[in-house]
């Protein structure tokens, strides 16, 4: 008979990596066995969350679940859906997109459309993305939903599947309306999706342009984050303002292959605001680092497959996989690679084998999940006979 699938060790190496846990203003750190004081950041802030955008990691969280009104950082979701409508195929950027009465008597922040005026959605996006155009977020809706309404569900729905539990939406801008909230932390989440689409910093990171450049009626956008020209670095991601909500502002920036958000709420005006923002992304450059375990590409190790048209398959990273280092610390990690000890084809490419998990003193800190690289077929008759006669004369 044939032998039976051989099992996959547990893969185990050593690396000086160390990911923090969440640094809060109410609980301290530990750091190489010393109570280390909690750091103190964005301190006229309301809320405020600081994530590495790569591993998920919360570096500092101020009252991060707190729901509050989020103004114009709504935007993100809006923009999410449109960059994720344009992958999925239901729209291009060359598409044009019609201004309705409603889109076009949006007050607030706008870029001025006038009912009937067709913009393509690459200029509507950037009209969203630098000027906060309250009109083109609606004309967008109304594009990929029919109704602003319709749209709204769309994004609620989205939330929930990015688990983003303390929010609500109730329209697509953020203006001024009952029973829209969201949190810090729900905010970082959703920036942290909207940057996993490369091309939105072309719009979120540009710090000026032009709409109707070749009309009668050109309309100069500056960017309503000045983060994107004053701080090195950053390319992002929404501004909001209300009354209500104060000042607010979702940023990134990205340094040595390191991104990070740094989310406020409810700061009590823009200097304040920008300052304590570009405080939170100092902090994150200057205390932690990426510690790249696997490149995208890398080949961790084999597997063996039962029934199929081949034997083995190598275990490729699909992506980089990176743990979040405390700069100057250097503890030991574990990584085990844990794969079923029988794994049947047929596999589809980009099916879920198993996971690498690292840890640090028997706690884990990240798991990756590990996936199937290419098709396996499942083998046929002939093959498995000619497989199995061959294992019995060996």
């Amino acid at each position: 008979m044939r032998k039976r699938i051989k099992i996959l060790t547990a893969l185990l190496l050593t690396c000086a990596i160390i990911v923090p846990g969440t640094a809060t203003a109410e609980e301290p750190i530990k750091e190489q066995n010393n109570v280390v004081p909690p750091v103190e950041l964005a301190e006229n802030a309301v809320s405020a969350v600081l994530l590495d955008a790569d591993t998920g990691t919360i570096i500092y969280e101020k009252n991060g679940h707190e729901k509050l009104p989020p103004a114009s950082i709504t935007k993100i979701m809006t923009m999410l859906l449109v960059v994720e409508a344009i992958d999925a195929g239901k729209l291009k950027w060359t598409d044009k997109v019609r201004t309705s009465e409603y889109a076009a008597s949006m007050g607030g922040s706008q870029i001025f459309l006038e009912a009937g005026e067709e913009m393509t959605v690459d200029d509507m996006l950037k009209g969203i993305a630098m000027a906060s155009g309250n009109d083109a977020s609606v004309a967008m809706a109304e594009k990929l939903a029919g109704t602003e309404a319709a749209f709204v569900e769309m994004m609620n729905k989205r939330a929930k599947e990015l688990g983003m539990n303390d929010t609500h939406f109730a329209n697509c801008n953020g203006l001024p309306v009952d029973n829209h909230y969201s949190s810090a932390h729900d905010i970082a989440i959703m920036s942290r999706e909207l940057l996993k689409h490369k091309d939105i910093t072309k719009y979120t990171g540009a710090y000026q342009d032009h709409l109707r450049k070749d009309s009668e009626k050109p309309f100069w956008l500056v960017n309503t984050n000045k983060l994107v020209r004053f701080y090195p670095g950053a390319d992002g991601l929404k501004t909001g303002y209300t009354s209500e909500a104060k000042f607010c502002l979702s940023a990134t920036a990205v340094k040595d292959s390191m991104r990070v958000v740094a989310v406020v709420l409810g700061e009590p005006n823009t200097k304040t605001r920008n300052s304590e923002v570009s405080n939170m992304l100092d902090y994150a450059f200057s205390q932690y680092m990426m510690k790249t375990i696997y490149k995208k590409g890398d080949v961790i190790g084999k597997v063996q497959i039962e029934k199929g048209n081949i034997k083995e398959i190598e275990i490729i990273a699909d992506t980089p996989y990176s743990v979040l280092m405390k700069k100057g610390a250097s503890d030991e990690t574990t990584q085990q690679l844990t794969i079923p000890a029988e794994i049947k084809a047929p596999i589809t490419k980009g099916q879920v084998l198993g996971k690498l998990i690292v840890s640090q003193d028997n706690k884990v800190l990240k798991e990756f999940e590990i996936k199937a690289a290419v098709d396996v077929e499942k083998a046929g008759f002939w093959k498995l006979f000619k497989r199995t006669t061959s294992d019995l004369f060996r």
